[in-house]
């Protein structure tokens, strides 16, 4: 697993990959009583200093590298393409690896990954998390690198089928680049590209025992306080619920850019004993916060699966979400209601589920187990091993063919990112000389150390 994203940093990608890891682990893919590998996971991250920097374990014997990279914002690293290749080589050769997993659109280690991968016959598989558009700057730019880095990956996971089409859509993922004919059939999309979405851990969402006695209805938020989740929109409509709804409540947990909003929203109409802004929530912390209310509100302007929705209709809580990206997807239409990204739908949408709530005739444990079935971490990680053997049974392309690929990519970036091939190609045999394998420290394995080609 290769990720900018990783503990101590939390989040959706964090999380995914700890528990996509734990589950594979118990799958097989560890290291056996001898210390000795069979199949073993381990993750590869930048490093945070002055504590993690190094070889680290975490629980339950996950072996982690963080490499010391520093980081630019939201704890991404600076696109470098070849400082990473030293590190990469030799964690690759000692750990016997066979198979690269890269996380996350905005990470330049899972890229440089998939880039160095092929230069050691390591297949590779890429897992988009988020939604990207295509007319802003950062966009453009996010989507042409992505496109490189993917041309020649193996498989591409997505989290959702509207995020399928919008990772196909950006990185170009079609089966007949050539065709003149419309791309409008879902046969021209690559097959490489499957879905699997998140999860969670069922038992750690559990309802309250027992239901409030009280009539007041409260509405929890936990999200990050960014203009990405819809705070606008949850400014714009909490005091409008408030007057309609006089024994509705607030708990608003998270922190970010637009808490100085909401704290001014209070403020100005006097809200203070209605709207309770918690501020930063631990995730061990979240399920609390979740029981203490009824109905969950998501105002997302983006969201390609929405983790928070699971998790608060895991915890027996009625959903309110905007209706963007793969949200439609993740509950049936009986536990969630939806509206359009704007402030008289919301308000429409949360008046609808106050009156179906006060009413008193939902079951919250019914809505818990119902989640747990639909989401088991088990169960995608028998879907993600299934990725990894049909990539590990397929056929390796040949450096031609990638130079060729890359090629494909345009009359200017086609070049440029051919280049870099190429003298990736160099640098590696320069290491291959510089630092041979046989002075490589191998971890113990049930076969002999492969010398230098």
């Amino acid at each position: 697993m290769i990720c900018d994203f990783f503990h101590p940093n939390v989040g959706g990608v964090e999380n995914h990959i700890y528990m996509l890891s734990c589950k594979l682990r118990e799958r097989g893919h560890k290291v056996d009583s001898n210390n000795a590998l069979e199949n073993p996971v381990i993750i590869i991250t930048h490093s945070h200093p002055p504590d993690r920097v190094g070889i680290r374990w975490l629980c339950p014997s996950l072996k982690v590298y963080y490499i010391p990279f520093p980081t630019l914002v939201s704890s991404a690293t600076l696109p470098n393409f070849f400082t990473f290749l030293p590190y990469l080589r030799t964690i690759l050769l000692r750990e016997h690896i066979t198979l690269i997993h890269s996380h996350a659109s905005l990470s330049s280690l899972a890229h440089e990954g998939i880039l160095h991968a092929h230069l050691l016959g390591v297949r590779t598989v890429f897992t988009d998390h988020s939604l990207f558009g295509f007319d802003d700057a950062a966009s453009i730019l996010t989507n042409k690198l992505i496109e490189a880095a993917l041309r020649n990956v193996d498989a591409v996971i997505c989290v959702s089928h509207t995020g399928r089409e919008n990772t196909v859509l950006r990185a170009q993922l079609f089966e007949n680049r050539q065709s003149e004919q419309p791309l409008k059939p879902s046969a021209y999309v690559n097959p490489n590209v499957y879905v699997v979405p998140n999860a969670l851990v069922a038992e750690r969402f559990k309802p309250a025992e027992s239901s409030p006695t009280s009539d007041t209805v409260t509405i929890v938020v936990v999200s990050r306080l960014a203009y990405r989740k819809g705070i606008d929109l949850l400014v714009a409509t909490a005091p409008r619920i408030c007057a309609t709804f006089p024994k509705v409540k607030f708990i608003v947990g998270g922190d970010g850019p637009k808490m100085v909003e909401l704290l001014q929203m209070r403020e100005k109409h006097l809200l203070q004993d209605r709207i309770e802004l918690l501020g930063p929530v631990r995730p061990g912390d979240v399920r609390d916060v979740l029981v203490r209310g009824s109905i969950f509100m998501n105002t997302s302007l983006t969201e390609s699966f929405g983790i928070a929705i699971l998790e608060a209709a895991c915890a027996g809580l009625y959903v309110v979400s905007t209706r963007v990206g793969g949200v439609p997807e993740i509950l049936p239409q009986d536990m969630i209601s939806f509206a359009n990204p704007d402030e008289d739908d919301v308000f429409r949408a949360m008046s609808e589920a106050i009156e179906l709530v006060s009413k008193g005739q939902r079951d919250p444990m019914q809505a818990h187990e119902r989640v747990r079935q639909f989401y088991d971490w088990s169960q995608i990680a028998h879907r993600t091993e299934v990725v990894y053997d049909t990539v590990l049974k397929s056929e390796a392309r040949d450096l031609w063919t990638r130079i060729r690929r890359t090629m494909e990519l345009g009359p200017f970036s086609g070049p440029i990112f051919t280049i870099i091939l190429i003298v990736d190609c160099l640098f590696f045999m320069v290491l291959e000389w510089f630092m041979p394998r046989e002075d490589i420290d191998y971890v113990r394995v049930g076969w002999e150390t492969p010398k230098s080609s």
